[in-house]
């Protein structure tokens, strides 16, 4: 028996189920106002479904625009599927929530951020978006059960409340 909670995926989970909400009110609704989402998702993700001009273009991933034009917005428990334009060129996607790194609406400054364990803490820095540079992504990173801290690893210490609001640049 496991002795400690797994943060970083029950962090994925409500985080995926955050994304997968959104997408379902885009998908009766359309998107309000001025939002749109820069979504970077990797490409080489078994259960992605692109064309293969486009995993030719993007080996590793790929970052696709929501905002003007978009169709068959299907979005399912898994994952969700997408018509977007690509030069004039209506392309259909299939994206699995797993596959996705970084979802961002700048237009609110939202952005998450998910990592795997092998990323290196330096990658925050490099990563390739074209931004607005008043957008912050929010990192959650997922441990694996052998750095997971048990009862007889760490001794009893007062949790710290920490407010996201002091990571926000100013």
């Amino acid at each position: 028996m496991d002795l400690s909670i797994d943060y970083g995926n029950l962090m994925h989970r409500a985080m995926r189920s955050l994304i997968q909400n959104v997408l379902n009110d885009v998908a009766a609704n359309g998107l309000p106002g001025e939002h749109h989402f820069f979504i970077t998702f990797d490409t080489m993700h078994p259960d992605v479904e692109i064309a293969d001009w486009l995993s030719d273009r993007y080996p590793g991933e790929m970052t696709v625009v929501m905002q003007h034009w978009f169709d068959n917005l299907n979005v399912t428990d898994e994952g969700f599927a997408v018509t977007l334009n690509f030069g004039d060129s209506p392309e259909p996607l299939y994206i699995p929530y797993d596959s996705i790194k970084t979802f961002v609406d700048p237009s609110v400054e939202f952005g998450l951020r998910f990592e795997s364990q092998d990323d290196d803490e330096d990658d925050l820095e490099d990563t390739d978006l074209d931004l607005p540079d008043d957008v912050d992504l929010l990192p959650v990173t997922q441990a694996s059960s052998a750095d997971r801290a048990t009862d007889s690893d760490a001794p009893k210490t007062k949790a710290d409340v920490v407010s996201l609001d002091s990571f926000r640049k100013t």
